[in-house]
């Protein structure tokens, strides 16, 4: 299959390549999943930093956060249809299936968990994912991709002897790959809206081009099955992106409208994110955050809603 195929289809591992060879390279998968008061996140992915390949699966609840590496071997995925195994974990756009037992962490998590009816960003041969014409080019130190705005889940996992149980609560799947994480970066995803089933995600980045480094945006927010969007390339502007004592406010502004986002980061547990290819930066992430997202048309408003149980990076 030609490189066309696997850009067009993100979702699929684009890494295969690298698995015999010695180049720096990631590739990771992210499901967020939360009910009403809890949350739980798992990161499948593999890293290969010349002669060291390893998978690994994170995960990030509220209270705490875990690390748990495998061979290279046990990384195993499959094309049609869409599917990442780990040892005995299995992941899809369908669902995960979730068998950690780690003696050096004391770890057991276990548990299976359904997704249903998953909303989508608008793509088309120009715009394959939120990057949009960016997916084309081959040297970028860090790809992005949104398979799922939204998704209805099901299913319940144990961790240890806690169990989070979930019934028609809300799903998340996106992912990256390439050789590095940004240098610095904001990320901020909801669906938990308090007034609507409105999904949600930003990111603000520095990205290394072609010797230059510029400031990138990817923004999406889908209401009432209206996608919005703002990003670099559909010529966003960033007016405003004040960070200050963990509190965030971002004003975009695309045409005659402007989204607001406001945000006070809590409680954020260690993730490792790849530097060169080595999982070695440390990164902290919350998934208990208050995010107030706010659109307008002019001095209209459109739309206005606080998301509870929200994922928040800022790294500096």
């Amino acid at each position: 299959m030609n490189r066309l195929f696997f850009i067009t289809n993100p979702k699929l591992f684009q890494g295969e390549k690298y698995l015999y060879t010695s180049d720096q390279y990631f590739e990771g998968w992210y499901f967020k999943n939360t009910n009403h008061k809890n949350g739980i996140s798992f990161i499948p992915g593999i890293n290969i930093e010349g002669e060291n390949r390893k998978a690994f699966i994170q995960v990030i609840t509220n209270a705490t956060s875990y690390f748990i590496d495998y061979r290279i071997d046990e990384f195993k995925f499959e094309i049609n249809p869409f599917r990442v195994q780990i040892a005995n974990n299995i992941f899809s756009e369908k669902g995960i299936y979730i068998d950690i037992e780690n003696q050096t962490s004391n770890i057991k998590i276990q548990g299976e968990i359904e997704y249903s009816s998953s909303k989508k960003i608008h793509t088309s041969f120009f715009h394959p994912n939120i990057m949009g014409p960016f997916s084309y080019i081959p040297f970028m130190e860090c790809n992005h991709a949104i398979l799922s705005m939204q998704s209805k889940i099901n299913g319940s996992i144990t961790i240890n002897n806690s169990r989070i149980n979930f019934h028609n609560d809300v799903g998340y799947i996106e992912k990256d790959w390439g050789c590095s994480f940004p240098k610095s970066y904001i990320w901020c995803q909801g669906n938990n809206f308090q007034k609507s089933d409105a999904s949600f995600m930003l990111s603000i980045a520095d990205i290394p081009f072609k010797g230059i480094n510029f400031k990138g945006v990817i923004c999406v927010i889908i209401m009432n099955n209206q996608e919005f969007r703002f990003t670099t390339y559909n010529n966003t502007k960033i007016i405003k992106c004040d960070i200050e004592n963990d509190s965030l406010n971002i004003i975009l502004k695309k045409g005659h409208y402007f989204l607001n986002v406001e945000s006070k980061y809590d409680k954020g547990m260690k993730l490792l994110a790849p530097i060169k290819g080595k999982m070695e930066k440390d990164i902290f992430e919350s998934i208990t955050s208050l995010i107030t997202v706010t659109l307008k048309k002019g001095n209209k408003i459109i739309f206005s809603d606080t998301s509870r149980n929200c994922g928040l990076e800022i790294v500096r």
